[in-house]
């Protein structure tokens, strides 16, 4: 059976490599350079060969065998081939999706009083340059991966001056990286990403967490998130790499608090962690830190040998998967994402889309934001900032409906 080298998951996928898997009467087929491209369903009746399930457009049969083995793993993300045939979606340019819904803004939706109101906006700009100059075959996948299709590219409230943009996108090194930036003006600034690597490859998770609130409070985490059980095995083999980067910044080298996270569990020795009010802090040691530890990533990942073995790779997809389900339940921001933007979308924003191969409970509990309970700001206006009066809200507010903008792209 020929090997799965390419994964196909979380945040759908435009196009499937047909040479993983198509076959002509149960022979690998010499075409190489097919594709199999999400059109209507169209089948014919099985071959009675017990080797081939079904046919495609081409009439060239798949092996039933590679068949399975692919299911499998579409539904570590609720994928399943059909759905993926069922689906037509345009294709999106690289070029187009990177200044989709606007992007880099150049100015805050909210009041500000700095010269430079979108305070993480050069990590996006950074982190979208440096991604296209070092990663192979960089393209644009699809936010939709749930059963609504909900399109989480740009959500708007604009009674509360909140903003939120998602891009997402995969390359042969990359399984997924997705990319957060919220807008609030002075009251909240958030820049979040995080880089799934191909399961070909053992390696950790690349996490990233900007905030700021009023421009006076920041925290800031970056850190190589390992997926092992056995947690201090697996950081042995990177962490000489990050120990003279961390050693470079007292202000990046502090420690979390418990009441969100088990720093034991998906969590390195190496963590950048921060909280600060020097904004100075930003442009001096977090923005060249952040920068050394995305390009130490890549570099990891680029020097390391792919295994293509199925069982590896389920493997590694089946810790991503424990990690995501982990990091869904005890996001801090979702009551930030509820307060802006109603629970229902926060609800789906986390599990399909920031945590697509999580999985979901039958009721999900929203963790309190950092400083105060859930959901919303101490008053109209606050942007999801539990510090918009000076002081953490002391009360739980409705939230006000959002004007959500879906299926937009520029």
């Amino acid at each position: 059976m020929p090997s799965l080298k390419r994964t196909l998951i979380a945040c759908t996928p435009l196009l499937l490599p047909a040479s993983a898997f198509v076959t002509q009467g149960g022979v690998p087929s010499s075409t190489t350079h097919a594709f199999v491209t999400p059109l209507a369903k169209t089948r014919s009746t099985p071959s009675s060969s017990s080797s081939t399930a079904r046919r495609d457009t081409e009439g060239d049969a798949i092996d039933i065998e590679a068949r399975l083995s692919f299911e499998s793993k579409l539904r570590l993300d609720k994928i399943s081939i059909e759905s993926l045939l069922a689906k037509t979606k345009p294709a999106v340019s690289l070029e187009d999706a990177q200044v989709a819904h606007g992007m880099p803004w150049e100015d805050s939706i909210g009041r500000s009083d700095h010269e430079d109101p979108l305070l993480y906006m050069p990590f996006w700009e950074w982190q979208m340059d440096f991604m296209s100059e070092s990663l192979t075959n960089l393209r644009p996948i699809e936010h939709c991966t749930s059963d609504s299709c909900v399109d989480f590219g740009l959500n708007v409230n604009e009674d509360k001056k909140a903003r939120i943009v998602n891009h997402c996108y995969a390359s042969d090194e990359y399984r997924k990286i997705r990319m957060t930036y919220y807008d609030a003006g002075d009251n909240t600034q958030v820049f979040n990403s995080v880089w799934y690597p191909d399961p070909s490859y053992n390696l950790p998770v690349l996490g990233i967490d900007l905030l700021a609130f009023n421009r006076k409070k920041y925290l800031a985490i970056v850190d190589f998130q390992p997926l092992h059980d056995d947690e201090a095995d697996h950081a042995q083999p990177y962490e000489d790499l990050l120990q003279p980067i961390k050693d470079k910044y007292d202000s990046l080298k502090g420690r979390m608090s418990s009441k969100f996270y088990d720093e034991t569990q998906f969590f390195s020795k190496q963590m950048l962690f921060a909280r600060f009010e020097d904004e100075g802090v930003v442009d001096n040691d977090l923005l060249p830190a952040f920068q050394k530890y995305v390009s130490t990533h890549v570099d990891l990942l680029k020097s390391t040998e792919a295994d293509d073995a199925l069982e590896s790779q389920k493997a590694v997809l089946d810790r991503q998967k424990a990690y995501d389900t982990y990091s869904a339940e005890r996001d801090p921001a979702a009551g930030l994402f509820a307060a802006m933007f109603g629970k229902d979308w926060a609800e789906n924003f986390i599990f399909d889309f920031l945590f697509s191969l999580s999985e979901r409970k039958d009721e999900f509990v929203i963790p309190p934001m950092p400083g105060g309970p859930p959901p919303g700001a101490a008053r109209k206006g606050g942007g999801g900032n539990p510090f918009a009066n000076g002081k953490p809200s002391q009360q739980q507010q409705p939230a006000a409906p959002a004007k959500e903008v879906v299926g937009s792209r520029r």
